[in-house]
């Protein structure tokens, strides 16, 4: 069924976690690195030299691609260019698919091999330094991942401010931020597949000793993850639009606040407490608590907007949430960023500079003209219900490459 192996974490110094890993935007937690396989001994009885060789050499560049990609993946640079002028996210992403493609055929229907080759990743959340699994379909999980992971990184990189040469303020161009909700849908893609396609082909007694990197619940917060910054990344825009009203930035608000929940209630129970585990924990925590400061800001001005006592009460009630989470997010990103390894956040921009500036001015104008109404202890208590909107962004549909031709021609 799949022979496990796990090295502790006292195990090697195969793990690279850097001490401190710049500006965060978008959290990626550490890239899981392969390590060199040997695929003749084991297939080489079975299938044709060409296709050992193929298959041995197709996944020998991703192993040195990854570990060169590691460093800039977490320490995270604005702009990495290869030698030859290219990305090498891309170049690297493009080597990950046609792997797969031959990876493949390891896995199709009535293959006899996929538990023949013991395939060896260096993970980054779990406690076992290493994980090793003789099956193709473990193989399969850990390059989607490793692909969703790379999408983050671009993803940040595209979203950390520049100050151009009309404007000393930072700020990312709108090219660049819906280029960054294109990749967001494409990393939330490779897992939502991962998730419904790869992990229900892993037996169940195996699955459980998956790395907790791979565990389902992992998997499917760092999807939500994807969708809630790209609704995030989506708000910021609507903020900057003078077309978008108030009721589209509250539906936009909500609908992140939904994404970020169902993120906490996937990894809350998880056993993640120090390192890359624990920062991705807070970071979840973190933007929760900012998804809900936006949501009840732009909840409260709606409600404020209906010129009754009831709803001037319910408006108040609604900004003084919006004021305690936005204090609650700034807290919880503080301990974030000192946990190692240590991270900071790139310049004020977008739609958290914009509530930053906004909540704070706003709240204590309209405390002002209803005080009577004010009372700090029952903030959270008296804030009135967000509204439910469906969720509006989905992963992209991504589907795997087709079988290499090559497969045709073995037994």
């Amino acid at each position: 069924m799949g022979c496990l192996v796990s090295t502790p974490k006292d195990g090697g110094g195969n793990r690279r976690t850097p001490a401190n890993v710049g500006e965060v935007a978008v959290f990626v937690p550490g890239l899981r690195i392969p390590k060199t396989v040997d695929f003749s001994q084991p297939l080489g009885d079975h299938l044709s030299k060409n296709l050992v060789e193929r298959l041995s050499a197709l996944r020998t560049r991703i192993v040195v691609m990854a570990g060169q990609e590691a460093p800039t993946a977490t320490k995270l640079k604005r702009k990495t260019a290869t030698q030859h002028g290219g990305s090498s996210f891309s170049d690297l992403l493009q080597a990950t698919e046609n792997y797969l493609s031959v990876l493949l055929g390891l896995v199709k229907e009535g293959s006899q091999l996929k538990h023949m080759v013991q395939f060896v990743w260096v993970n980054q959340e779990d406690d076992a330094e290493e994980t090793a699994i003789s099956n193709a379909w473990y193989e399969l999980l850990s390059v989607l991942h490793l692909m969703a992971m790379l999408s983050l990184s671009h993803a940040n990189s595209l979203l950390l401010p520049k100050i151009s040469g009309e404007s000393y303020q930072p700020k990312v161009s709108e090219e660049r931020r819906r280029d960054s909700v294109d990749v967001f849908l494409k990393a939330a893609g490779y897992l939502d597949y991962a998730i419904k396609h790869v992990l229900p082909q892993i037996p169940s007694e195996l699955r459980t000793d998956l790395p907790i990197d791979l565990s389902e619940g992992v998997l499917r917060a760092i999807c939500l993850q994807a969708l809630g910054q790209g609704v995030d990344v989506q708000l910021g825009m609507a903020i900057d639009s003078a077309k978008a009203t108030l009721a589209v930035k509250r539906r936009l608000a909500c609908e992140m606040v939904e994404y970020w929940h169902q993120a906490q209630e996937n990894i809350m129970n998880l056993p993640l407490t120090d390192g890359w585990g624990g920062k991705h924990k807070l970071f979840v925590k973190w933007k929760y608590a900012e998804a809900k400061a936006a949501a009840y800001y732009y909840h409260g001005l709606i409600l404020d907007e209906n010129n009754t006592e009831v709803s001037h009460r319910m408006a108040v009630a609604a900004l003084q949430a919006a004021e305690e989470f936005l204090k609650e997010s700034k807290k919880v990103c503080e301990v974030f960023n000192t946990m190692p390894p240590t991270s900071r956040n790139p310049p004020l921009w977008g739609t958290l500079k914009h509530l930053s500036e906004k909540i704070p001015k706003d709240t204590s104008s309209k405390v002002r003209i209803n005080r009577d109404l004010y009372s700090h202890e029952t903030i959270l208590e008296t804030a009135p219900k967000l509204p439910d909107f469906a969720l509006a962004l989905k992963p992209d549909e991504y589907q795997l490459p087709q079988v290499d031709p090559s497969w045709d021609n073995e037994g």
